[in-house]
Protein backbone atom coordinates (compact mmCIF):
# COMPACT_ATOMS: atom_id res chain seq x y z
CA UNK A 1 0.00 0.00 0.00
CA UNK A 2 0.80 3.36 -0.80
CA UNK A 3 1.65 5.93 2.07
CA UNK A 4 -0.37 8.59 2.71
CA UNK A 5 2.38 10.57 1.53
CA UNK A 6 3.33 9.45 -1.36
CA UNK A 7 -0.26 9.05 -2.66
CA UNK A 8 -0.52 12.73 -1.93
CA UNK A 9 2.14 13.87 -4.51
CA UNK A 10 0.93 11.13 -6.75
CA UNK A 11 -2.04 13.31 -7.02
CA UNK A 12 -0.17 16.28 -6.73
CA UNK A 13 1.84 15.41 -9.94
CA UNK A 14 -1.13 14.44 -11.57
CA UNK A 15 -2.83 17.62 -11.28
CA UNK A 16 0.57 19.61 -12.68
CA UNK A 17 0.33 17.26 -15.56
CA UNK A 18 -3.24 17.96 -16.25
CA UNK A 19 -2.68 21.83 -15.18
CA UNK A 20 0.45 21.53 -18.05
CA UNK A 21 -1.80 19.95 -20.72
CA UNK A 22 -4.84 22.40 -20.57
CA UNK A 23 -2.17 25.44 -20.70
CA UNK A 24 -0.73 23.94 -24.35
CA UNK A 25 -3.71 23.58 -25.45
CA UNK A 26 -5.08 26.94 -24.23
CA UNK A 27 -1.87 28.32 -25.95
CA UNK A 28 -2.08 26.39 -29.43
CA UNK A 29 -5.74 27.63 -29.67
CA UNK A 30 -5.00 31.21 -29.30
CA UNK A 31 -1.48 30.33 -32.05
CA UNK A 32 -3.82 29.18 -34.93
CA UNK A 33 -6.39 31.88 -34.16
CA UNK A 34 -3.25 34.13 -34.54
CA UNK A 35 -1.85 33.07 -38.05
CA UNK A 36 -5.49 32.78 -39.55
CA UNK A 37 -5.87 36.25 -41.96
CA UNK A 38 -9.02 38.57 -40.71
CA UNK A 39 -10.33 40.17 -43.77
CA UNK A 40 -13.16 42.53 -43.73
CA UNK A 41 -15.22 43.45 -46.63
CA UNK A 42 -17.67 46.12 -47.86
CA UNK A 43 -20.17 43.57 -49.36
CA UNK A 44 -20.81 40.30 -49.27
CA UNK A 45 -20.15 40.69 -52.91
CA UNK A 46 -16.50 41.45 -52.53
CA UNK A 47 -16.49 38.26 -49.66
CA UNK A 48 -17.44 35.97 -52.49
CA UNK A 49 -15.20 37.29 -55.08
CA UNK A 50 -12.41 37.14 -52.85
CA UNK A 51 -13.00 33.35 -51.95
CA UNK A 52 -13.54 32.75 -55.62
CA UNK A 53 -10.19 34.34 -56.33
CA UNK A 54 -8.13 32.64 -53.45
CA UNK A 55 -9.55 28.97 -54.17
CA UNK A 56 -8.46 29.65 -58.31
CA UNK A 57 -5.43 30.93 -57.57
CA UNK A 58 -2.47 28.37 -57.21
CA UNK A 59 -0.06 28.92 -54.25
CA UNK A 60 3.55 29.17 -56.24
CA UNK A 61 5.60 27.33 -53.52
CA UNK A 62 3.31 24.30 -52.97
CA UNK A 63 2.28 24.15 -56.64
CA UNK A 64 -0.69 22.06 -55.67
CA UNK A 65 -2.58 24.18 -53.10
CA UNK A 66 -4.46 27.03 -53.46
CA UNK A 67 -3.62 29.83 -51.78
CA UNK A 68 -7.08 30.13 -49.42
CA UNK A 69 -5.32 26.21 -48.45
CA UNK A 70 -1.76 27.01 -48.27
CA UNK A 71 0.71 27.99 -45.38
CA UNK A 72 3.61 29.41 -46.95
CA UNK A 73 4.50 32.98 -46.60
CA UNK A 74 3.84 34.27 -50.34
CA UNK A 75 0.40 32.32 -49.82
CA UNK A 76 -0.13 34.46 -47.04
CA UNK A 77 1.10 37.67 -49.23
CA UNK A 78 -1.29 36.54 -52.31
CA UNK A 79 -4.21 36.75 -50.15
CA UNK A 80 -3.23 40.15 -48.54
CA UNK A 81 -2.76 41.53 -52.49
CA UNK A 82 -6.12 39.66 -53.52
CA UNK A 83 -7.84 41.65 -50.59
CA UNK A 84 -5.95 44.91 -51.47
CA UNK A 85 -6.89 44.90 -54.92
CA UNK A 86 -10.85 44.00 -54.20
CA UNK A 87 -11.21 46.89 -51.80
CA UNK A 88 -9.44 49.37 -54.59
CA UNK A 89 -12.42 48.20 -56.18
CA UNK A 90 -10.72 45.61 -59.15
CA UNK A 91 -12.74 43.03 -60.78
CA UNK A 92 -11.97 39.44 -60.30
CA UNK A 93 -10.30 39.92 -64.01
CA UNK A 94 -8.16 42.55 -62.98
CA UNK A 95 -7.26 40.67 -60.28
CA UNK A 96 -6.40 37.44 -61.89
CA UNK A 97 -4.69 39.32 -64.96
CA UNK A 98 -2.55 40.95 -61.95
CA UNK A 99 -1.20 38.21 -60.52
CA UNK A 100 -0.85 36.20 -64.13
CA UNK A 101 1.79 38.87 -65.10
CA UNK A 102 3.62 39.07 -61.46
CA UNK A 103 3.55 34.84 -61.30
CA UNK A 104 2.51 33.59 -64.66
CA UNK A 105 0.42 31.88 -66.05
CA UNK A 106 0.95 28.86 -63.99
CA UNK A 107 -0.22 30.93 -60.79
CA UNK A 108 -4.02 30.67 -62.64
CA UNK A 109 -5.69 27.56 -62.71
CA UNK A 110 -7.24 28.11 -65.41
CA UNK A 111 -4.15 28.33 -68.12
CA UNK A 112 -4.80 30.41 -71.56
CA UNK A 113 -4.94 27.82 -74.58
CA UNK A 114 -1.81 29.23 -76.60
CA UNK A 115 0.22 27.65 -79.19
CA UNK A 116 2.62 26.50 -76.50
CA UNK A 117 0.12 24.44 -74.23
CA UNK A 118 -1.82 23.53 -77.14
CA UNK A 119 0.57 20.72 -77.87
CA UNK A 120 0.31 19.14 -74.62
CA UNK A 121 -3.58 18.61 -75.58
CA UNK A 122 -2.65 16.98 -78.90
CA UNK A 123 -0.02 15.20 -78.61
CA UNK A 124 -1.50 12.27 -76.32
CA UNK A 125 -4.34 12.39 -79.00
CA UNK A 126 -1.65 11.99 -81.86
CA UNK A 127 0.28 9.51 -79.87
CA UNK A 128 -2.87 7.23 -79.96
CA UNK A 129 -3.70 7.62 -83.22
CA UNK A 130 -0.21 6.88 -84.75
CA UNK A 131 0.05 3.55 -82.35
CA UNK A 132 -3.61 2.65 -83.71
CA UNK A 133 -2.38 2.99 -87.53
CA UNK A 134 1.09 1.45 -86.59
CA UNK A 135 -1.46 -1.84 -85.09
CA UNK A 136 -4.08 -1.86 -87.56
CA UNK A 137 -1.59 -1.77 -90.54
CA UNK A 138 0.80 -4.51 -89.02
CA UNK A 139 -2.61 -6.99 -88.66
CA UNK A 140 -3.32 -5.98 -92.09
CA UNK A 141 -0.19 -7.37 -94.10
CA UNK A 142 -0.76 -10.51 -96.35
CA UNK A 143 1.32 -13.61 -95.58
CA UNK A 144 3.50 -14.16 -98.38
CA UNK A 145 2.84 -16.08 -101.32
CA UNK A 146 4.52 -19.52 -100.30
CA UNK A 147 2.24 -19.31 -97.32
CA UNK A 148 -0.14 -21.15 -99.29
CA UNK A 149 2.36 -23.49 -100.57
CA UNK A 150 4.06 -24.51 -96.83
CA UNK A 151 -0.13 -24.93 -95.85
CA UNK A 152 -0.42 -27.31 -98.24
CA UNK A 153 2.63 -29.24 -97.43
CA UNK A 154 1.26 -29.36 -93.65
CA UNK A 155 -1.56 -30.76 -94.40
CA UNK A 156 0.00 -33.30 -96.97
CA UNK A 157 1.82 -34.44 -94.11
CA UNK A 158 -1.29 -34.61 -91.62
CA UNK A 159 -3.13 -36.78 -93.81
CA UNK A 160 -0.05 -39.10 -94.23
CA UNK A 161 0.17 -39.68 -90.15
CA UNK A 162 -3.82 -40.45 -90.56
CA UNK A 163 -2.71 -42.91 -92.41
Amino acid sequence: MLSKTSSHSLASLKAIALNVLALLFVLSAFSVSAVEDKFSFDTPAQRESFLKLTAELRCPMCQNQNIADSDAMIAHDMRRKVYALLKQGKTEQEVIDFMKSRYGDFVHYQPPVTAATLWLWAAPVLFIFIALIVVVRRKSVTPPEDMAAKLAKADEMLEREKE
